[in-house]
């Protein structure tokens, strides 16, 4: 009959036991985010604006700037109250077709899409659109950190309540919504399929001709 263990022993199982719970958590966390990644149900719970509604407007701090709270959810919609150190999806909107981004940091997927849309701002037959990005409960610290790593230049703004989150019923992500000039939506693209620049491109493109 073996001996029971002794206290050095037992703590050494404890932790043995203890890290194998958090690799299973690890693992199912992971296989959750897979899985709200490639999702493409519709229906009840679908994150998002639909097609043919109007984008939900707000106005969110920059994370490039030293801007800090909350975002307003029903912003002002005239540059005479705008704060520039903000992004207001209201006026972006109105300049012309938007291409809108939701996205968690710390995600390479999600991060991605940021990189692509970066890629397109710049490139002929994409550059005539607005882009912007917003960190879904994020705050300014590690959304600023992206933005400086990754090198973007677009609009990068951080959702650090969860609000801006809320109004989309973001619960996934990459998340990117195309809505015409003046605040339509267009198309709402929800999955990794829509992060590699060819599919975005051939989205932002067919916008461009109808808006």
């Amino acid at each position: 009959m073996s001996e029971p263990p002794t206290p050095l022993q037992a703590l050494i199982d404890n932790r043995r036991y203890a890290w194998a719970v958090g690799v299973l958590a690890a693992v199912l966390v992971a296989g959750f985010l897979v899985y709200a990644l490639t999702s493409h149900q519709s229906g009840a719970g679908t994150p998002g604006v639909a097609p043919g509604h109007p984008l939900r407007y707000f106005s969110a701090p920059l994370a490039a700037s030293d801007l800090n709270g909350d975002a307003n959810l029903s912003p002002p919609c005239t540059l005479a109250h705008h704060d520039p150190r903000a992004l207001n999806v209201c006026l972006l909107a109105k300049r012309g077709p938007l291409v809108l981004a939701f996205f968690v940091t710390g995600s390479s997927a999600c991060e991605r899409e940021v990189s692509t849309m970066q890629a397109l701002a710049a490139a002929p037959g994409t550059s005539r659109a607005e882009y912007a990005a917003v960190a879904v409960s994020t705050g300014r610290s590690a959304a600023e950190k992206a933005v400086r790593a990754h090198g973007w230049t677009i609009p990068v703004a951080y959702d650090a309540d969860g609000g801006v989150g809320g109004l989309y019923s973001v619960t996934a992500c990459p998340l990117v919504e195309l809505s015409y000039r003046g605040g339509t939506v267009a198309s709402r693209l929800i999955g990794e399929h829509w992060i590699g620049r060819a599919a975005l491109t051939a989205q932002v493109q067919a916008l461009l001709r109808r808006g």
